[in-house]
């Protein structure tokens, strides 16, 4: 390969600014070039800090720049789909934060946005490029702990500052919209399928409006899922796969950290008291370095995105599927 991918940012968001731009600039294939905020004196603010070329003053501007090939879009929840949209429409690849869309309804429209422009749009799932989920992905494929049958999730921090967006409903703010997104993506990876049915319950902030502890049991044909996020716990995070020979726990599947090694821990189940574990040590990584690099290969090799429009929208299903059990208290079907 010749050249990298000339990344353009939209906005100045804290994960972009923080965790995801600073990685994606030390990656092989990723170039980032410009970054936009409505307003100018932060956009240039970020890109001084970060020694990104240009700083534009509207989104507007920086998608009509030429010299920019793909788009990060790290915008609150409702705005998504249409900046999404606006980016492909100029011919611009996309890489959208999860989760994708407010419904997979409005996720669904970007299918003919997509197909009619013929640039590739992803859901910025990180975690499916790291290597301890592409490990433990492949322990499930060869059988290492027999026919999976159940899968256990994990994920909540402490937060109630209602300024913070993630405390936001108009905004998608939430768990199950923040955090709940991850834990389903970890029951479909494994399973390597989609659950038929989910049963969910909330309980949601009086004062705030959002969902602060959400529950879930997904029914797939080959098992169960089942998983737990909230806004208001301990700070807590693991996935477990559990067959029947043996067991699979990522310590830390979501915000692996990129300034230390990772471990899977497989069990073989001869010993309760964890004899029969065997540990992975997987090396210091960075999964933002990794997952842009990964959006940036598959421009330039015209090669599948790492998570896809159609598995955005997917997840994005199950969403929808939670939200409405906790509504009706019945088991939901998943939308085709």
């Amino acid at each position: 390969m010749s050249r990298k991918v000339r990344w353009g940012i939209l906005s100045t968001a804290n994960i972009g600014v923080k965790k995801v731009i600073p990685a994606m600039q030390r990656g092989q294939f990723s170039e980032v070039i410009a970054i936009a905020s409505r307003d100018l004196a932060r956009a240039r603010d970020a890109a001084t800090a970060l020694g990104i070329p240009k700083a534009y003053g509207s989104y507007e501007e920086l998608l009509a720049d030429p010299a920019i090939d793909a788009i990060y879009n790290p915008l609150p929840n409702q705005l998504h789909v249409p900046w999404t949209a606006k980016a492909a429409e100029t011919g611009k690849h996309v890489l959208c934060e999860k989760p994708l869309a407010m419904n997979a309804d409005e996720a669904r429209t970007l299918l003919a946005v997509r197909d009619r422009t013929g640039v590739l749009i992803g859901e910025a799932f990180m975690i499916r490029t790291h290597p301890q989920w592409l490990r433990a992905r492949r322990l499930i494929d060869e059988g290492r702990i027999g026919p999976l049958r159940a899968v256990m999730a994990l994920f909540s921090y402490f937060n109630v500052d209602p300024a913070n967006i993630r405390n936001q409903p108009e905004t998608g703010g939430g768990a199950l919209y923040d955090i709940g997104c991850y834990c389903i993506q970890a029951a479909r990876t494994g399973f390597g399928q989609e659950p038929t049915r989910v049963v969910g319950r909330i309980d949601r902030d009086p004062q705030l409006g959002t969902d602060r502890l959400t529950s879930a049991l997904l029914d797939f044909s080959a098992g169960h899922a089942i998983f737990t996020c909230s806004t208001q716990l301990i700070p807590y995070q693991r996935v477990q796969f559990l067959g029947t020979k043996g067991r699979i726990e990522i310590e830390i599947p979501f915000n692996a950290p990129p300034d230390r090694p990772t471990r899977i821990f497989i069990d073989d189940g001869r010993d309760i008291f964890g004899a029969g574990i065997a540990t992975e040590t997987f090396p210091i990584v960075d999964q933002y370095t990794l997952q842009g690099d990964a959006f940036s290969r598959a421009i330039l090799d015209s090669t599948p995105v790492p998570v896809s429009l159609e598995d955005g929208i997917a997840n994005m299903s199950v969403i929808d599927a939670v939200f409405r059990s906790a509504q009706t208290g019945q088991w939901e079907s998943i939308g085709s």
